[in-house]
């Protein structure tokens, strides 16, 4: 390589992407840093649970980047990514290719719409107009069934969102009893599974059950998702109506990976390593979302986890660039509080530990406190 600084791109700009940034530019305050994402602005969608009680709004959790890029000193590609070429050196976009020393692939993941009827429900995580879609359709019900719901991707255990659904639900319990209309709707939370939220660990699962019935949310369990219709959830297990229905997938892999030889896990996802490297391409890294990684089937898919592996991604694409061996991993954590507008519970969970606290009022203001110190980062 010559004396110029290496070019590295970062594609994506999520947890995973950003804190990818951080990272390098704390370690190395010379190399050249060219962020490619749609628009110059951070998602937080951890808030989005808020939005639908009008705790948080759209101008909350949209955060403009343009101050935090001239601060870290990268440039900004303003594009979609649509492929990879010369073994990920060239970077094909919708506003032309881009070259590169280095790559870390940050571009998350895609939700599996190929249940019948999806178009039926409202997928909450896909964004901020989603959880404004079901602040406006709780305004306008004046009673019924709200159904909420998740699933998995059969091939790829870690891919899956289901804490958010868990929060939806019990905020929407809270909300309709703050306004005094509890009585006239009945909840009911659906799962494949029969014990919901297994991967927060036993615990979870017997709180969160638990929890449900304390709230006379009902539940629909153990039963394969068939489909579902306008006004009804149908599983091998029964059916029910719903005026309102919720439902996460699965998720995979974005589209764009399809036109790329990146290795692929079984799910979807981009094949990596424990250091986060992608087997077969040299400098080529993947965190967060995107990645399918080493480890056990209950490891997150959250911005806790994004930001511990593009710290490691970070490090060793540096080393790699210096002609060092990798030596950075990432530890597995899986930390989060459920919250329910007023309350929240903490559960977190390692190889060695699970840990969960009961629902206190503390850990709602910490969730608010842990949203605007890290959001203080970007503004």
């Amino acid at each position: 390589m010559s004396n110029r600084p290496a070019s590295i791109a970062i594609l994506g700009a999520g947890f995973a992407g950003l804190s990818t940034i951080r990272e390098l530019r704390k370690r190395d305050p010379g190399v050249e840093i060219t962020l490619v994402a749609p628009r110059a602005e951070l998602h937080y969608l951890p808030g989005i649970i808020w939005i639908p009680s009008g705790l948080r709004k759209r101008e909350d959790l949209v955060i403009p980047l343009d101050g935090f890029l001239k601060r870290q000193g990268v440039r900004f590609h303003a594009a979609e990514v649509t492929g990879l070429a010369d073994g990920g050196r060239m970077v094909k976009t919708t506003a032309g290719d881009l070259a590169n020393d280095a790559l870390v692939i940050a571009t998350g993941g895609r939700f599996i719409k190929k249940l019948p009827g999806i178009e039926h429900a409202i997928t909450p995580c896909e964004g901020i107009a989603a959880a404004e879609k079901i602040r406006d359709r709780l305004r306008e019900l004046q009673g019924g069934t709200i159904a909420v719901g998740f699933a998995g991707n059969p091939n790829e255990p870690s891919a899956m969102r289901g804490g958010p659904m868990f929060e939806f639900l019990f905020g929407i319990d809270q909300q309709l009893r703050r306004e005094g209309r509890r009585d006239r709707f009945e909840l009911v939370f659906f799962n494949p599974s029969k014990e919901p939220g297994n991967r927060l660990g036993p615990k979870a699962v017997k709180f969160l059950l638990a929890e449900m019935a304390r709230r006379g949310i009902r539940t629909h369990l153990g039963h394969k998702m068939q489909r579902f219709e306008a006004d009804k959830v149908v599983t091998e297990g029964g059916e029910f109506s719903a005026e309102l229905i919720l439902f996460m997938p699965g998720m995979t892999g974005n589209a764009w990976f399809d036109a790329t030889e990146l290795p692929r896990s079984a799910g979807g996802l981009i094949q990596a390593d424990a250091h986060c490297r992608v087997p077969g391409f040299d400098k080529v890294y993947v965190a967060g979302d995107s990645g399918s990684f080493p480890g056990p089937d209950w490891m997150p898919k959250q911005a806790h986890m994004a930001d511990l592996q593009a710290t490691a991604a970070a490090a060793n694409l540096l080393g790699d660039l210096a002609g060092k061996p990798s030596s950075e991993t990432f530890q597995v954590e899986l930390m989060c509080i459920v919250d329910s507008i007023d309350q929240g519970t903490l559960v977190w969970r390692t190889p060695q530990k699970n840990l969960l606290l009961p629902p206190l009022r503390l850990f709602h203001w910490a969730k608010r406190g842990f949203e605007w110190k890290y959001l203080r980062q970007y503004r």
